[in-house]
């Protein structure tokens, strides 16, 4: 992630196709030393493509994503812990 996300830094500061060495230089700014196989790849994969499309494509995915499980709970369920809630108290006098 951490390379796609300099890739993208990189293409906001203006470079249309980001090389290795833009990346590198991203990441070595923050102290990370980066994998040249996986930078590599990461620079195939994105070489030439939209960052636009590309965000547009994976929102798409997000989309028809299932999301939550259908829990049901009531009002009137008993606190976390499973103990009872406290009775009030009735003040006399």
């Amino acid at each position: 992630m951490r390379y796609v996300a300099a890739y993208l830094l990189a293409t906001l500061g203006g470079k249309a196709s980001p090389s290795q060495n833009d990346i590198e230089k991203i990441l070595s700014s923050v102290g990370i030393e980066a994998d040249t196989e996986k930078l590599k790849k990461v620079i195939s994969e994105l070489n030439g493509k939209s960052v636009d499309e590309l965000i547009a494509q994976g929102m798409e995915k997000l989309l028809s994503m299932p999301v939550g499980g259908g829990v049901a709970v009531s009002a009137d369920a008993a606190p976390a812990g499973g103990a009872a809630a406290p009775a009030e108290e009735k003040k006399g006098k």
